[in-house]
Parts: C-alpha cells; sequence; structure tokens
C-alpha cells in the first residue's frame, strides 16, 4: 500500500478547506454588495454591471510547477498554465474570457526565464480570445531566493444573467463528459516533488514515463486551454454544468457544482497518461491519486442522457475525443 501523501509532502487540503470556510465568515461580516451574485466557493465570483449584464472574475497560479521548471531550465508553457488556471475556471460559469494580468515575483529578474512566460501568457490569451490588460513584476530580494519566482494570474469575462450556468439544473441520472487532460496541468506538484525527488535531481534531462520525452519535458507539458470547447458547448443550451479538474482531484470539483443531495459517481476506466503510473508506483496510492491529481481527465460537462449525443458532437467537431466518465447519483 502507498504511503506517500500529500498532506506528508508538505500540503494540507483539510487546512485548505477550513481556510475557505473561514473566509466565507468573514465575508459574512461584512456589509452585503447587492451586486454580488452567488456566494464564496464556485470556479469564478459574478458581479453585476447593469441590468442582465454580469462580469465574472478568478485568480490561480501555478503552485510549484515552477520549482520543475527552475531545475529543468523549461519556461515556455508556464505563461499557458498561468492563463489556463484562471480561464479554464472563469468559463465553467458560462462566462466568456474577455481580459487577464498576470503577476511575476522573483528575487531577481531573469529576462529569459520572464520572456518566455509572458510570451506564453499573450499565445495563450489569443487562442482564448482574450488579451493580456496588464500585470505587475515584483523584484523582492530577501522574500525569495536568486532564482526562485512565483506567478499568479487574473481573469475577467462577461456573460448575460440568462447565461449562468451554476450547477443548478443538475438531476440524478445525467451523465458527466470528460475532455483528456495534457498530463498532470498545474496542480500536485508538491507530491510530485516529493514522489520524484531522485528523478528530479538527476534524470530530468533523461527519457522519462513517454518515448521520446525527457522527463523534464512530460512534467513541464502546459495544460490544456478549454475555453473554446466549453464556449462552444454552452451554446448547445444543453450543458448543465462544467467542472475544472485541479486541486483535489475529479470527485471533489465536480462535486462543487453537484447540488445535494447527489454526487458525482466516476468509472476511472480511461486510459491514464504514463507519468501518473510513475508517480503511483513511488509509493502513491491509488485513493490518495484521485484525491489529488486529474489522472487524464482535465475538464468535464455534465448534462442529460438525451443531451449526451448532440454535446459529444460539438466537441468533436473541435477534434476532441470526448468520453463519459461518470453519472450522477443520490448519494
Amino acid at each position: 500500500m502507498g504511503n506517500l501523501t500529500y498532506e506528508k509532502a508538505g500540503v494540507d487540503i483539510k487546512g485548505g478547506d477550513h481556510w475557505v470556510e473561514t473566509i466565507k465568515g468573514i465575508m459574512k461580516r461584512r456589509k452585503s454588495d447587492p451586486r454580488v451574485v452567488g456566494g464564496i466557493g464556485g470556479f469564478s465570483g459574478l458581479m453585476r454591471l447593469d441590468g442582465d449584464r454580469l462580469i465574472a472574475g478568478c485568480c490561480d497560479g501555478v503552485g510549484t510547477k515552477v520549482e520543475i521548471a527552475r531545475a529543468s531550465g523549461i519556461y515556455d508553457g508556464l505563461g499557458q498554465d498561468l492563463v489556463a488556471m484562471n480561464v479554464n475556471d472563469l468559463v465553467t460559469g458560462g462566462a466568456v474570457p474577455l481580459f487577464f494580468l498576470d503577476y511575476i515575483a522573483c528575487g531577481a529578474l531573469n529576462e529569459k526565464m520572464m520572456s518566455a512566460v509572458v510570451t506564453s501568457v499573450v499565445e495563450a490569451c489569443e487562442y482564448c480570445g482574450c488579451v493580456l490588460l496588464g500585470g505587475e513584476t515584483a523584484e523582492m530580494p530577501g522574500v525569495y531566493g536568486k532564482e526562485s519566482f512565483d506567478l499568479a494570474g487574473f481573469a475577467v469575462g462577461t456573460l448575460r444573467e440568462s447565461e449562468i450556468i451554476d450547477g443548478s439544473k443538475v438531476k440524478e441520472g445525467d451523465v458527466i463528459i470528460g475532455l483528456h487532460s495534457s498530463g498532470i496541468h498545474s496542480n500536485g506538484y508538491t507530491l510530485v516533488r516529493s514522489a520524484l525527488a531522485e528523478e528530479i535531481v538527476h534524470g530530468l534531462d533523461k527519457e522519462g514515463p513517454v518515448a521520446g520525452e525527457t522527463l523534464g519535458q512530460t512534467l513541464m507539458k502546459p495544460t490544456r486551454l478549454y475555453v473554446p470547447q466549453a464556449i462552444a458547448a454552452t451554446k448547445t443550451g444543453k450543458v448543465r454544468a462544467m467542472a475544472h479538474i485541479t486541486g483535489s482531484g475529479l470527485e471533489d470539483n465536480i462535486n462543487r457544482v453537484v447540488p445535494s443531495p447527489c454526487v458525482c459517481k466516476l468509472s476511472y476506466d480511461w486510459p491514464r497518461p504514463a507519468v501518473f503510473d510513475l508517480i503511483a508506483s513511488k509509493g502513491v496510492s491509488e485513493e490518495e491519486m484521485r484525491r489529488v491529481f486529474n489522472l487524464g481527465i482535465g475538464y468535464v460537462f455534465i448534462v442529460s442522457p438525451e443531451d449526451e449525443a448532440e454535446v459529444a458532437a460539438v466537441l468533436e467537431s473541435l477534434g476532441e475525443k470526448p468520453r463519459r466518465v461518470g453519472r450522477v447519483v443520490r448519494a
């Protein structure tokens, strides 16, 4: 049995959940703003502009994937990671990305790294139909080591109130359609770094679990951008909920958009990228793998069984290979 966990690697998921509840408590003590639509805890926040026009906003980073980038010298995809972690969240609620802001913090300016990151951000924004509107670069020696850096991003989008997708229409018996991930994406890297500590020190430039790729290339594959797929699918009017699979794995993220007393029931029968088998072989249990990683499914749609074929066809027209990965059941 595996005994290496995210908590042992240094990340306290339960503590993080408790902190979210603390934030909710702090916000409840403040005067409410009638322009705010919905509460804290979704993939993005919504605020009313005027009439039925809303803006959506979210904030995220790429976590300790920056340490793999630093060790491997592979920075090219980090900007896409940063954009994806935000815009993929943003579109789950029905919003269309409008603009993006980035924040780079470092111990010392590294023009090679920063140029690669910002170029990747711009390209990812263009792919998603939004723009890099601004950002901040903070050089903070004494806070960060000379070679250390961190990234954060902020995405803003727009939608009409009638276009909100919040999971309220999800019912028992609905099906869950998944889109494949490129690999680990941008979460769980503290556990990855613990499980593959020896390989990261001595083998990032050697062939990893994927033929023809170094381990560094496999670990640094950029997070997929699901914006075109989400927008196209929602135009059918048949999508009841969407979830971006990031920290806490498939079940926790999907259940964020499944109303009680229902939950998701997943098959876990799809092919997994080989990198997950490598991580599991280092002593990470199947339960922990499911609790931390996307395991090959990066984004899901919840639809009625009657609408499954139509939504799947739209996704296939964009070059996807959607597959049913589970159902909504009563808990």
